[in-house]
């Protein structure tokens, strides 16, 4: 084997040609307070103007996909949508209804709901089979995607009668009701996320650094990133709707993400510089080194990062395109941050940078003895070492083959918040109050009464099925020419149950053909929340693949123009995958299942929120890049400083080891919080992301990447650019 002389040390910027990042850097440490200032003002103007102009709401049409899609278009169109209606329901604490005490509750609620402008129509009171229960339909006056915003006021009434009836069980459920408590519950709790996750990751920064200053400037980048993104995403939600929901929470969480592994990536290459210098060397100057290594490096990993989360654009659906959005601005402005002020930061902080525990170099040789053993087994049995790894991402992915997905519904809501519990009570004694298939038709004018009889035919037909929840009169819409007629047709079964599912296929494959479908020129579809959910599930297994194959593609081309070599590109792009893979299968065989809801306190849907694989496949692997980039580019170094494949690819992981395992703690404790979430999809999502960093740091890292690169170098495909 040819002996490589290693390559001389770097020498400072300014006697070579200055790229971009240092110019910017030297700049920026030269300058110091002039960079802060800059910085601060740039999040300050950003957030106050996001804050100033508000989030621009996506329209209730951008939620509307697939058939379900279609018929509430038809039925907005023809003035046949759906109202918002609120059912109070009214009970007895113990014993059997009160009856006069039912009818003064009954007409002090309709008394008090009669006065509100928010309110349309209070029906009559209907009794339940049992006689157990009374409920009280309330429609309000405004259309469905706005009453949202207006139903404080009966919430108000609500309670008011509950207090003026304290013999009685007042409650209020609905759509709207619940929506409201379920906002405000899942804002709480991504609070105490927050509460939790910052003195965490500032308590592992400061064993990092071992000084509290130097812990504080990771995460004062990270912080002051995520403010100064929500006031861009405001502003771009003009142009680019913001889906709200946890949009927001996901991008403080891909914010926090990237703008701790920057700076620690960032300050441990400033650390090593200073120490090539030697005593003699400038701050300033190994600041100027690290930017054009640690510098470039970033520049590639933001560009990959954003690539990766571009792909859920291509889901043609406004909740991934905002969130693509969000994260998208955070990570780039997340790249700026440590490119820009983390220089100036630096060099106002000294040489109290040269403290801290986890970073600081060990021992005589510069090595960690922790990370040399760890590293041995895959030097020494590249190939067995490899398929050991396979063999424990393998086994954790086979599950993912049984994936099943659906929406969530209100089955899967936490049975803690009082419209869900309301609604519980509800559907046990009134099986026609809850879930609803919609059927919308459209037919000329001069068929309006073929219209009338045939959707009379097929409300009918279901009364027959036991698959349909019987009704004492049907619910229909008709407009005002009679030329289209909506009518809801209940189910007694939640939205995930296969008997919801199998009634919509027999409404969409046979009644509805077999009836309204008979008229001539007929248009008709079947909405619903059994529609909605399937017809959301099928839209997002549809360009899974394409989002797949899109950000495979294009990471695979920004890794081969960073490395220069195929081999290495693919080979990180498929580690990527695998433990993303893995992820999913792990999702599957803790939430599908319930062996583990007493451990992770959830009752299982049985199936993963179809939102749920593509957004842990944009940020995992995105995240998943990000570390790959970071150890890639460390081996590429090492291997062009002259050093020999198998050493490089040591010293590359070695000295970077430290930084991805310290940001993959700190990126492990934010997701991890978000189990403790009481809402299903929050919890899914939090434990794949945990474990698919885990995985990352440890099995990837550690097993795989090593022993791989070893095997490429033994099968004599080491990149020639390289040597």
């Amino acid at each position: 084997m040819t002996t490589r002389t290693a390559a001389p040390p770097p020498t400072p910027a300014d006697a070579r040609r200055r790229g971009p990042t240092v110019r910017v850097a030297a700049w920026s440490a030269a300058n110091p307070w002039k960079a802060i200032g800059a910085w601060v003002l740039f999040v300050a103007v950003c957030f106050g103007a996001g804050t100033t102009v508000g989030t621009q709401q996506a329209a209730f049409s951008d939620y509307w996909i697939g058939e379900a899609g279609d018929a509430e278009a038809m039925a907005v169109e023809n003035g046949v949508a759906a109202p918002a209606v609120e059912q109070i329901l009214i009970t007895a604490p113990a014993g059997d209804l009160d009856a006069a005490a039912v009818d003064a509750a009954v007409a002090d609620l309709t008394a008090r709901m009669g006065e509100l402008d928010e309110v349309a129509d209070v029906s009559e009171p209907v009794t339940a089979a049992d006689g157990e229960a009374v409920r009280v339909a309330v429609t309000m006056s405004m259309p469905f995607h706005e009453a949202v915003d207006h139903i404080d006021p009966l919430l108000a009434v609500t309670a008011d009668v509950q207090e003026a009836h304290p013999g009685l069980d007042i409650a209020e459920t609905g759509s709207k009701s619940m929506s409201v408590e379920l906002d405000e519950q899942l804002g709480a709790e991504l609070a105490k996320v927050e509460r939790f996750t910052l003195p965490v990751t500032l308590a592992i920064l400061f064993v990092v650094f071992g000084s509290l200053l130097l812990a504080g400037v990771p995460l004062a980048l990270a912080v002051s990133s995520i403010l100064a993104a929500m006031g861009v995403y405001a502003l771009g939600s003009h142009f680019f709707p913001d889906a709200g929901g946890a949009v927001t929470s996901v991008l403080a969480m891909i914010g926090m993400a990237v703008g701790v592994d920057y700076s620690l990536f960032y300050l441990k290459r400033v650390r090593e510089e200073r120490h090539r210098l030697g005593a003699d060397g400038s701050l300033a100057a190994a600041v100027e080194l690290a930017a054009e290594t640690a510098g470039r490096t970033i520049v590639v990993s933001g560009v990959a990062v954003m690539v990766s989360l571009a792909g859920l654009y291509l889901v043609g659906d406004v909740i991934f395109s905002s969130i693509a959005t969000a994260c998208i601005i955070v990570v780039a402005i997340a790249m700026v941050s440590s490119l820009t002020v983390l220089p100036a930061l630096l060099a106002k902080v000294g040489r109290r940078i040269d403290g801290g525990r986890l970073l600081r170099r060990r021992g005589t040789s510069g090595e960690s003895r922790l990370w040399t053993s760890l590293l041995r087994p895959a030097f020494r049995r590249p190939a067995a070492t490899a398929v050991i790894g396979l063999i424990v991402i393998g086994g954790l992915a086979v599950p993912a083959l049984g994936m099943t997905t659906s929406v969530e519904g209100k089955e899967t809501f936490p049975r803690s918040l009082d419209t869900i519990a309301a609604y519980d009570e509800l559907t046990d004694a009134f099986p026609d109050a809850g879930v609803t298939h919609t059927v919308i038709a459209k037919v000329d004018p001069a068929d309006a009464d073929a219209l009338a009889a045939a959707v009379a035919d097929l409300e009918a037909r279901t009364q027959e099925n036991a698959l349909f929840a019987p009704t004492e009169r049907p619910r229909v819409r008709v407009s005002e020419d009679g030329a289209a007629i909506a009518i809801d047709l209940p189910v007694p079964y939640p939205t995930s149950d296969p008997r919801a599912a199998q009634s919509l296929e027999l409404l969409r494959g046979d009644l509805v053909p077999a009836t309204i479908g008979e008229i001539d020129g007929a248009e008709y579809a079947v909405s619903g929340e059994p529609a909605y959910a399937s017809d959301y599930s099928s839209h997002q297994s549809a360009h899974l693949v394409l989002v797949l194959a899109f950000v495979l593609l294009a990471t695979l081309v920004v890794m081969l123009i960073a490395f220069r070599s195929l081999i290495v590109a693919a080979l990180s792009m498929v580690l990527n995958l695998l433990s993303t893979l893995a992820a999913w299968g792990a999702l599957v065989l803790v939430f599908q299942g319930t062996w583990a809801e007493g451990l992770l306190d959830f009752d299982s849907p049985g199936f993963i929120g179809s939102r749920a694989p593509l957004m842990i496949f944009a940020i995992l692997f995105g995240l998943s890049l990000d570390y790959q980039l970071f150890v890639m580019s460390r081996i590429k170094e090492a291997a062009m400083s002259g050093l020999e494949p198998r050493e490089a690819i040591r010293q590359g992981i070695l000295s970077s080891a430290s930084v991805v395992t310290s940001a993959a703690i700190i990126m492990m404790s934010v997701f991890v919080a978000f189990v403790f979430i009481d809402r299903i999809e929050m919890k899914q999502l939090g434990f794949a992301l945990a474990l698919g960093v885990l995985l990352d740091a440890v099995v990837v890292l550690v097993m795989m990447l090593p022993a791989l690169l070893a095997l490429v170098d033994r099968i004599g495909r080491w990149p020639a650019r390289w040597a």
